[in-house]
């Protein structure tokens, strides 16, 4: 986590990117209720073998959020992606909280285990991606303001 000590650092912006990617290929199957026909059979087939449970049968209210989801995941990892900001990876650490938190939920209400693999994975780049982002007070000899992200002073460009 040292390489990654401040939202600026080009390590942090691998990671955010990183996090676009594996968005774009875990949700890409998502977006259109075609792809999201086979993915639900993949991940019910896999839920099963693993003893996990597999997903209930697919309801047109269920495939309209599956895709309204999948696609604006898509959209937004595409856009990490291309410009990858330190201020996009701050937005994908809180929207990857919520998506934990809802998926936390969903778990706690009997739905297939098979959702802890997902779970996991946001949770590990929700934490990278935020903590970063603490407000970090270090002692500061030039008199300048602390920059909340990294604990520097600002400099006159970004006051």
């Amino acid at each position: 986590m040292h390489r990654l000590r401040t939202p600026a650092h080009p390590g942090y912006l691998r990671v955010v990117r990183a996090s676009a990617w594996y968005d774009l290929v875990v949700t890409a199957g998502f977006a259109t209720p075609w792809t999201y026909a086979l993915v639900h059979d993949a991940l019910s087939w896999l839920g099963g073998s693993l003893g996990l449970g597999g997903l209930p049968q697919p309801d047109p209210w269920q495939i309209l959020f599956a895709d309204l989801m999948g696609s604006v995941v898509v959209v937004w990892a595409v856009l990490r992606i291309v410009r990858p900001l330190p201020e996009y990876g701050l937005f994908d650490g809180v929207a990857r909280a919520l998506f934990a938190t809802w998926q936390a939920y969903a778990l706690a209400h009997g739905v297939s285990r098979l959702l802890w693999l997902f779970l996991c994975v946001e949770v590990a780049f929700g934490v990278v991606q935020l903590v970063p982002w603490r407000w970090r007070r270090t002692p500061d000899v030039t008199g300048g303001e602390p920059d909340r992200a990294g604990g520097r002073p600002l400099d006159a460009a970004h006051r």
